[in-house]
């Protein structure tokens, strides 16, 4: 190989090596690092942050996401718990900016009865039609033909018919 390829190669593998060296750091930057004055607030920032969701990212908290729009609510619902507000004015604020899509455990009200009883009233019917299902399998067999409904001569080959299962039946 020549020098010159050498060289630039060299040059190709240090320079690949260094970008992907900062490419963590650029990660790391991502961390937030807050303040609170006692351990009952860092407790609630966490369980606010945990509960609310991330409006940009599927299925995802706060917590777990580095979207901008996470990191501004992180940084709000600091603010809010610094300046004294209580759970129910921070999840209250947020609900009326992002609505009930905010929460992963959004308030009972008409527009969210669906999510809340239609779960259980699915599950409930689901059961009353397989225990009405199941009822209905359990009939008992038909009982025999009556004999007013039968010929003499058709009385005649039943007796014989149930005779012979019967010797059938004693013989085994």
């Amino acid at each position: 190989m020549k020098k010159q390829t050498l060289g630039v190669l060299t040059a190709g593998v240090l320079g690949a090596s260094i970008a992907m060296s900062v490419v963590p750091l650029a990660h790391a930057s991502s961390i937030d690092v807050y303040q609170f004055n006692t351990d009952e607030e860092e407790t609630r920032y966490r369980a606010l942050i945990d509960e609310l969701r991330c409006p940009k990212c599927q299925n995802q908290n706060l917590a777990g996401s580095d979207a901008p729009i996470a990191q501004d609510l992180k940084q709000k619902t600091y603010e809010m718990i610094k300046d004294g507000r209580s759970d129910g004015e921070i999840r209250q604020y947020m609900f009326d900016r992002y609505g009930d899509f905010i929460s992963y455990k959004p308030p009972v009200r008409p527009s969210t009865w669906i999510l809340w009883f239609f779960p259980p009233l699915l599950l409930v019917v689901l059961i009353l039609g397989w225990v009405l299902k199941a009822k209905r399998g359990r009939k008992p067999a038909p009982a025999m033909p009556h004999s007013d409904n039968l010929s003499r001569s058709e009385e005649a080959k039943l007796e014989q018919i149930l005779s012979h299962h019967q010797s059938t039946k004693d013989q085994s």
